[in-house]
């Protein structure tokens, strides 16, 4: 289990992460919507978060998602590297109704997220731009390569939802126990 703080002017968070978890998630950030996201993320990666964050939010959510992403992705960082019998690549198409999303990762150890989902507007108080922020911050902390993907869809809700099930999906999967893979890479290190 890792525990992690982030105290900053903006925000307060506090976060304890079991990778090989159950999918149980407390979640309190005080954005009802991003909570719901955070859950979701958590019951399908099957991994544990305690996640309590007061941020600035009578400015907006901004500070307070882009945050919580920085301290998942150093979370995630340190509970899987330096790996080693895992399967390294996944992905994972999730649908929910009209909408389908992919995510595509590599436990890469080298950051980068290409985000080609497009969204305006809000989910309620939510800002849909603050969803690239979230996993801008998650891919660069966790030191992962991410794709997300919109195959296809119309309604925001059903869009960012499948998003965060489509990382989860592909996070446990990616982490998925493989005895037979020791080191992931040609270079003997990641």
């Amino acid at each position: 289990m890792t525990k992690l703080t982030r105290v900053t002017k903006e925000t307060n968070i506090e976060l304890e992460l079991k990778v090989y978890g159950e999918g149980k998630g407390n979640i309190k950030t005080d954005v009802g919507f991003f909570d719901h996201m955070l859950e979701g993320f958590s019951k399908h990666s099957l991994v544990d978060l305690n996640l309590k964050c007061k941020g600035d939010i009578y400015v907006d959510f901004h500070h307070t998602v882009e945050d919580i992403g920085i301290v998942l992705g150093e979370a995630l960082n340190k509970e899987i590297f330096p790996i080693s019998g895992v399967e390294r690549f996944a992905n994972a198409v999730v649908v929910m109704d009209e909408t389908a999303v992919e995510c595509v990762i590599d436990l890469s150890n080298r950051p980068f997220l290409h985000f080609d989902i497009d969204i305006d507007g809000k989910v309620g108080e939510f800002d849909c731009e603050l969803v690239e922020e979230f996993f801008r911050a998650v891919a660069l902390n966790f030191k992962i390569t991410m794709h997300l993907v919109k195959i296809r869809g119309k309604n925001r809700h059903h869009i960012i939802e499948a998003s965060f099930k489509a990382f989860a999906v592909a996070l446990r999967r990616a982490i998925t126990k493989n005895s037979r893979v020791k080191i992931p890479s040609t270079k003997g290190i990641l």
